[in-house]
């Protein structure tokens, strides 16, 4: 009997001790701690909302279809009892300016997101790319998750030179500034930029910006984006982003917390965009356009031709409750200058303007809204870049391109070491 009792405690022994060893070797190979789990979990739960139905994508990625009235934008204390618009009281007059024209070029097909070889959503509700747990966990906190770094715009007008360095973040773009504007257009050509770094992204977008440089710019955003941290791959993805207080505590990509409303059931915020563009063959380009509803105050998105997707509330923003005061239009990298060496991360194709059609990345038929609701041809557009050693920028005007510029660059190279 004492033996019996004896052999028990020492298997017990045995077994809390194996345990032990357990719970180390997973602390050792980085297990996660249970309070960030929580708050992981939690996280997820307020993110992935309740699915009427939810669609794989070739790529990996699951997109769930949710009830356009349980979105994420609701959880907004602002939007409780909102009343969704699901059309703009107006467009800009002139949209048929440059649409469905590439001149002198062959027509290709057009794009759309990978998910829709697999189904699409049904009526009344929007598709929404899932967030995983391996997402949210590469982010240093819950609070960063999604969001851009502080001081991540391009400031053509600044002369100071420790700008270049202060923020690790790189440009090559076309402005206008110095009027007030209600909205901005653009046809982009779509790449896969090759990314060096995982914490590094490269991107092609628009700006809608008012307020000073300082802590309290709004922004909204939108064009495409390759972010293998923010995403998990190096594919190319539709994106938006919006902020009130220069990245602080506003705002995030797509829909990774509430502010943008989306009404499309078509389009995935983040979802993959294809086919894209190959050097020296097929050449494919999206058009995006953002405006401010005269009526409403909302500022606007449309996608291409025939996609309206939503709308950010004007509340969200203080100097946007009324209007912009710059527009830019172009490239962003991240340079975390690996090893003490300028990143050799790509912007747009990774070929320098010179190269042209079919080679370099473009930006064409860009416009602003006036203030009479009007789309029109800006006038005395600016080129900026940090530099152009590494990602250059090159304007043009004439034809059915209206007003378009070549940009981009390889980033290290022989003249950028």
């Amino acid at each position: 009997m004492a033996a019996d009792v004896s052999s028990r405690r020492w298997v017990v022994w045995l077994l809390l001790t194996m345990a032990f060893c357990l719970s180390c070797a997973e602390a050792g190979r980085g297990q996660v701690p249970v309070k960030r789990r929580l708050e992981v979990q939690r996280h997820l739960r307020m993110l992935n909302k309740r699915a009427v139905r939810s669609i794989k994508s070739p790529d990996g990625d699951l997109i769930d279809c949710v009830h356009i009235s349980h979105q994420p934008a609701f959880d907004h204390p602002s939007l409780k009892n909102h009343t969704i618009q699901m059309r703009p009281a107006f467009h800009p007059e002139g949209l048929q300016f440059g649409e469905n024209k590439v001149a002198s070029q062959k027509r290709t097909p057009p794009l759309s997101q990978l998910w829709h070889q697999h189904g699409r959503c049904p009526k009344n509700t929007i598709p929404i790319r899932r967030t995983r747990r391996k997402d949210v966990l590469k982010a240093s906190s819950i609070r960063k998750y999604g969001r851009k770094k502080h001081k991540s715009i391009p400031n053509p007008l600044s002369v100071d030179p420790d700008l270049l360095s202060e923020s690790g973040h790189q440009h090559a773009i076309g402005y206008v500034e110095g009027d007030t504007y209600y909205g901005a257009k653009a046809t982009i050509n779509v790449w896969e930029p090759k990314i060096q770094q995982a914490n590094e992204f490269s991107l092609s977008q628009l700006w809608i910006l008012g307020g000073s440089f300082g802590e309290d710019l709004n922004s909204i955003e939108a064009g495409w984006q390759v972010s293998p941290d923010l995403y998990g791959d190096n594919n190319t993805r539709l994106f938006t982003y919006w902020t009130s207080d220069s990245y602080q505590a506003t705002g995030c990509y797509n829909l990774l917390c509430s502010g943008f409303i989306q009404i499309s059931s078509e389009i995935a915020m983040g979802a993959t965009i294809y086919p894209i563009s190959r050097y020296g063959g097929s050449q494919y380009d999206i058009s995006i356009l953002v405006w401010k509803d005269p009526r409403e105050g909302h500022w606007w998105m449309q996608f291409g031709n025939d996609y309206v997707l939503g709308y950010w509330p004007s509340f969200l923003f203080s100097y946007l409750a009324d209007s912009a005061s710059m527009i830019e239009w172009g490239g962003e990298v991240v340079n975390s200058e690996p090893d003490g060496e300028h990143t050799s991360t790509a912007m747009g194709s990774g070929h320098f303007p010179g190269e042209g059609f079919g080679k370099a990345s473009y930006f064409r038929n860009i416009q602003i809204v006036d203030d009479s609701n009007k789309l029109k041809t800006p006038t005395g557009v600016g080129t900026f870049t940090e530099q152009s050693s590494c990602y250059d920028v090159q304007i043009g005007n004439g034809g059915q391109w209206g007003h378009y510029f070549y940009y981009g660059g390889p980033g290290r190279n022989s003249n950028c070491p």
